[in-house]
């Protein structure tokens, strides 16, 4: 009795199995995944969070870090993959499958838009601007406080109080945010064993920023 009520789970269980590959329609479904690549020059590598569409269905996905993806389509869906900086490839899933998994390699390439260098002047053309440079009166009094507005030490002031612009807080946090992807699941280095971060400790240590202050 033990073997049959196991035979008959088994039957039910691939039954079921059977059932969750076909649709509504009676149309045959496929378990399609695979990598995205970029192919644009021999070195390979993936390409993270490309998006993964099945034209005229409505759904998809993304892929993951790694560039691998998984998604259930049809026989014969077109797959369109795209990506910020790449062209779109498209993939026709083959209707000839006799299995209901498929895995493919997808190889993206780069889309490089360089656009033409904008010089915005003040002034209506090059010809104004050479009458106007040519015709200015720099006393020494604008001289001294041109001077002292780019020496050393007012530089470094104003980039020790001037606060940071949204640019800059946005490239720190994606440069933290890259730092702790490539170092998960490891320790990452100390900077003790840093010789850039020894160098700036005796540059401090001699200007004497860890001298007590007198109030």
């Amino acid at each position: 009795m033990k073997y049959l009520a196991l035979c008959c789970f088994l039957f039910l269980s691939l039954t079921g199995l059977h059932a969750q590959l076909v649709d509504q329609n009676g149309e045959d479904l496929v378990q399609f995944s695979g990598m995205v690549l970029d192919g644009t020059n021999s070195e390979l590598f993936p390409v993270p969070y490309a998006t993964v569409l099945i034209k005229n269905d409505g759904r998809g996905t993304y892929a993951n870090l790694e560039g691998f993806f998984s998604i259930v389509t049809h026989k014969g869906d077109t797959i369109i993959f795209s990506a910020l900086g790449y062209d779109d490839a498209v993939y026709i899933v083959p209707d000839t499958l006799q299995d209901d998994k498929y895995s493919i390699v997808q190889l993206m390439t780069k889309n490089n838009i360089d656009l033409p260098t904008a010089v915005v002047f003040p002034w209506p053309s090059r010809d104004h601007f050479k009458l106007e440079f040519l015709a200015m009166d720099v006393t020494q009094e604008l001289q001294s406080i041109a001077s002292q507005n780019l020496s050393a030490d007012k530089l470094e002031k104003l980039q020790q109080t001037v606060p940071r612009s949204g640019a800059e807080n946005g490239s720190y946090y994606l440069r933290q945010q890259a730092r702790q992807t490539y170092y998960i699941g490891q320790r990452p280095p100390m900077n003790i064993f840093s010789p850039v971060a020894w160098k700036q400790f005796f540059d401090g240590w001699k200007r004497g920023d860890f001298k007590k202050k007198k109030d």
